[in-house]
């Protein structure tokens, strides 16, 4: 069963105000990744099966062109899976660590500010492609995790996530 993975590193220790993006100090406009999200399991696709009790991402900016993901998952059964990644999104693999069932290694890029889209991969061999867009308002997160089922049939899920409050 394939559980939602962040694209690369969710990193959420930089809360966004949700609707403005916020300028830093000659730095640009802040992400709207940055912060945290929840997974609304409510409206997970009946395809995946049993949901997880909670699923939330975090996008943390570390500064460099580097930011961090980093997923926290508890089972129904209230077992905790924790993994992150750290990366420059620029495409290129980098490694995870913790819970590594959705893959080790991750590949990050940006298209565009809304967007952005990850490879992962699981001993060398590709395990899925997450696409990742934020909503106009900045208040939802779209994950479509592309992947073949044990048939080798593809297939896209979408799953829903609100920003989290603090």
């Amino acid at each position: 069963m394939k559980l939602p993975m962040p694209v690369a590193g969710l990193a959420f220790s930089c809360l966004l105000s949700a609707t403005t993006p916020v300028l830093a100090a000659s730095a640009g406009p802040v992400s709207p990744f940055l912060g945290k999200w929840e997974l609304d399991v409510k409206t997970m696709p009946t395809t995946y099966g049993a949901p997880p009790k909670s699923v939330t991402y975090e996008f943390v900016d570390l500064r460099n062109g580097r930011w961090e993901t980093r997923i926290h998952i508890v089972d129904d059964d209230g077992g905790v899976r924790d993994m992150s990644v750290s990366y420059r999104r620029d495409g290129q693999a980098n490694s995870g660590s913790g819970y590594a069932g959705e893959g080790d290694t991750a590949a990050v890029n940006s298209p565009a500010p809304n967007v952005l889209v990850m490879s992962l991969a699981r001993d060398k061999q590709l395990e899925s492609v997450r696409t990742y867009a934020i909503s106009a308002d900045g208040l939802e997160m779209t994950e479509s995790a592309a992947d073949v089922d044990d048939n080798g049939v593809p297939f896209v899920r979408n799953f829903r996530f609100a920003r989290a409050r603090s």
